[in-house]
């Protein structure tokens, strides 16, 4: 019985054809940590391939990530790009090249005014080449300061821009280009008749000087509007220079109302200008072996306190001091240097800091990394420094210079922001009578506010000076045919606040 028991168990386990102890099915724990971790490692390529077809824009990728994203919240649309104003459709009468001179914002007014005489004439521009010889000695060329695409593109409907010249045209392929700098101070009939002609001849045309090349007053509505709209529209900074200028914007707004001074104070313009009150006899004789180094300064016997007494000289930041306390500004008071390294470095601003502490520089307000890219490049540091005088609650200038000039009128376009034109030949007669004790504080106090109170930037008629342009007042200074454009210009400038 016992063997056929034992025989009958053994055909019942290969009946049933169970496993050997060695094989017993896992516990349902391990086939679940199982599962998870392949589900885990699927999702994570899945993350990957998405995060790869977001990097690359692949359509493929694209695709499945919208198919997902309808199971997700919803997500603001991404607004459109302003369409492109159609390009304007002219038969090129030649190609025009031009070599901007000057600071940033001396070729800034220079871009725009070549712009301007490329429509005129009906011209193919290439994308002006800036000044690298200069001082500065600046190697930024076009592309490193502004948006060359949406220079192109926001003013193809006006003229047709190429980003450079064909090389049919270049000297390496035996062109002998013709080159020339327009007369200062033109208008459209010296472009129309002089310059235009040049064009059927030389098909291309080279202006190696483009400051002040076109008129301030007398010239048609439409060349006005234009110059306008390339100087507030078409021009805009690199994104790399926007999104730090605007940064820094931001940091002096959290701060309180802000003043941008344009301190002038600097060893070109002093070394230029000739103007040396304030410093010691080795600091004179030091800017005046810079003006004889350069020859475009020409003028190079100067009597400094001549100068000085014509409001030809910057005023020192001691003086400043005293002119921006009698203007009524607070100790307290935030003030942005907005200026290139002060000639006699921290020692002249000893005074100007101990009367107002809040003094800011764009390297105190930045981390040094952020500056790195811009140092030794100072039209991309003084594009920092626009933004910054652009977008401050009051703006002062200490020198009538291309940037103060440029900065004006491009606050009188946002709507007539506070700027201070400080009257500097009655500052300098108010300041020496004050330091002899000819004047009190008061009295000098009252004075100045005097002085001022027309000259805080609001509407003005643009003065006109037919045989002397270079005393009239400057366009881009006070645009004001781009400043009334739908409204009565006599109703809006009046007789108020008349700037001189």
């Amino acid at each position: 019985m016992e063997v056929r028991s034992e025989s009958n168990n053994t055909q019942a386990r290969s009946d049933n054809k169970l496993p050997p102890p060695s094989a017993v099915p896992k516990p349902r724990v391990q086939v679940w940590f199982v599962r998870v971790c392949s589900s885990i490692l699927v999702w994570t390529c899945l993350v990957q391939l998405f995060a790869a077809g977001e990097l690359w824009h692949s359509r493929i990728f694209t695709g499945l990530t919208n198919q997902i994203s309808r199971f997700s919240a919803p997500v603001e649309p991404v607004p459109l790009p302003p369409p492109l104003p159609p390009p304007r459709n002219y038969t090129s009468n030649g190609i025009l090249l031009v070599s901007c001179n000057g600071g940033l914002n001396q070729m800034r007014s220079a871009i725009c005014d070549m712009v301007t005489v490329a429509r005129l004439l009906n011209l193919t521009l290439v994308v002006p080449e800036l000044d690298k010889t200069s001082f500065w000695a600046d190697p930024s060329g076009f592309e490193d300061i502004f948006d060359v695409r949406h220079f192109i593109d926001s003013l193809r409907d006006e003229v047709r821009i190429l980003r450079r010249l064909p090389k049919r045209f270049t000297r390496k392929y035996g062109y002998q280009m013709f080159e020339m700098p327009p007369v200062s101070w033109s208008d459209e009939k010296y472009y129309l008749k002089q310059i235009l002609p040049l064009f059927s001849k030389h098909k291309v045309v080279h202006f190696n000087r483009t400051d002040t090349r076109l008129a301030n007053n007398g010239l048609p509505l439409a060349l006005q509007w234009l110059r306008c709209r390339v100087n507030f529209q078409g021009l805009k900074f690199t994104p790399q220079l926007e999104a730090l200028g605007a940064k820094l914007v931001r940091i002096l707004q959290q701060r309180g109302p802000f003043v941008a001074l344009h301190l002038r104070y600097e060893m070109d313009m002093l070394a230029f200008s000739g103007c040396t009150h304030g410093c010691t006899e080795e600091e004179a004789e030091e800017l005046k072996k810079m003006r004889y180094t350069y020859p475009w300064w020409r003028e190079k016997e100067i009597v400094s306190e001549e100068r000085r007494a014509q409001g030809l000289c910057p005023l020192t930041p001691e003086e400043v001091a005293l002119v921006l306390k009698a203007l009524g500004f607070e100790k307290n008071t935030q003030i942005y240097i907005a200026a290139g390294e002060i000639y006699g470095s921290e020692h002249r601003l000893s005074v100007l800091r101990e009367a107002f502490p809040r003094i800011v520089k764009k390297e105190m307000l930045l981390e040094s990394a952020e500056l790195h890219q811009f140092q030794n490049h100072s039209s991309q540091m003084a594009a920092l420094d626009f933004m910054v005088s652009v977008a401050s609650n009051t703006f002062i200038p200490t020198y009538d210079g291309n940037m103060a000039k440029v900065v004006e009128g491009h606050r009188r376009y946002l709507g007539y922001k506070k700027t201070i034109l400080l009257d500097r030949k009655r500052l300098v007669e108010l300041l020496d009578l004050h330091h002899n004790k000819t004047l009190t504080w008061d009295q000098f106090a009252v004075a100045v506010k005097e002085a001022h109170e027309r000259r805080a930037g609001a509407p003005t008629h643009r003065r006109v000076i037919s045989d002397k342009p270079k005393e009239e007042d400057y366009f881009y200074a006070n645009p004001q045919e781009c400043l009334c454009e739908g409204t009565n210009c006599h109703d809006l400038f009046g007789h108020r606040n008349l700037t001189h």
